[in-house]
């Protein structure tokens, strides 16, 4: 087993209201096999055996799964491994020596609650305006029951991998959540159990996204590169047909 030396610069800082800063620390002997929050939980069991407060930062499964973690490193979301969120990143990826700059997740629309831990409940509060299937009764045929193309299904599975980190929101130059709003309306428009609410969805989506204080997609496809699902910017492209339907065409 192989281990590295390395230099962190972390962000403090102790609630959004008060200025945060960075603060230097140097960790000796991590194994490579470690994950980067196992890193981490490191860096706090050294800083509480010094009597000193340790860096709050989300986490939840640690397998990639959650959408909890996430943290700038080194000016990358969930660092510098495609496709990989940070609980996924081992330090192997690192050299000895090495030093990592990280931050939390930057956006006017998640505001900073402590350290790398920030507020990503904007991105529920687009979900709650239209991200689901009303679950009414009735006469129609069961959704369920309707073939659906091979090609159709594996876009909508596709879309429906977005696990709501908010990475393409922290890399995109404009702070837009755009790549995220759009595989939500895409995994529930390309269904059939999706269509009876289509054109309200994207109307009420894009409404709640507006509202949170995002900004507008300009196709730098940042948001697109740091994904750690590969979502594809195809589904902004969708996105924004939905909505023009819905709102030249009628809700």
């Amino acid at each position: 087993m192989s281990s590295i030396d390395l230099k962190l610069v972390i962000w403090r800082q102790n609630n959004g209201d008060s200025l945060g800063d960075f603060e230097t620390h140097v960790l000796r002997d991590i194994s490579t096999d470690m994950s980067f929050l196992e890193m981490l939980d490191v860096l706090n069991e050294k800083l509480t055996k010094e009597g000193r407060e340790p860096v709050a930062f989300d986490h939840d499964c640690r397998e990639g799964i959650c959408g909890m973690c996430g943290a700038v490193v080194n000016g990358i979301a969930h660092g510098p491994e495609k496709e990989t969120t940070l609980c996924q990143l081992h330090m192997r990826k690192f050299n000895s020596g090495d030093t990592l700059v990280i931050e939390p997740f930057r956006s006017r629309a998640f505001p900073i609650k402590k350290d790398l831990m920030v507020d990503r409940s904007a991105l529920d509060r687009i979900i709650q305006a239209g991200g689901f299937v009303s679950v009414n009764t009735g006469g129609a045929v069961d959704g369920n029951s309707i073939p659906i193309p091979t090609e159709t299904a594996e876009l909508a599975m596709d879309a429906a991998a977005c696990i709501g980190c908010g990475a393409c929101v922290a890399s995109c130059p404009n702070g837009a959540a755009m790549l995220f709003t759009s595989a939500k309306i895409s995994q529930l428009c390309l269904l059939p159990q999706g269509q009876p609410e289509r054109k309200q969805r994207a109307a009420a989506m894009v409404a709640q996204m507006d509202k949170e204080g995002f900004g507008y997609c300009s196709n730098e496809r940042e948001c697109e590169a740091v994904c750690p699902k590969g979502i594809s910017i195809s589904n902004i492209a969708r996105m924004n047909r939905e909505y023009l339907k819905s709102t030249f065409f009628g809700r």
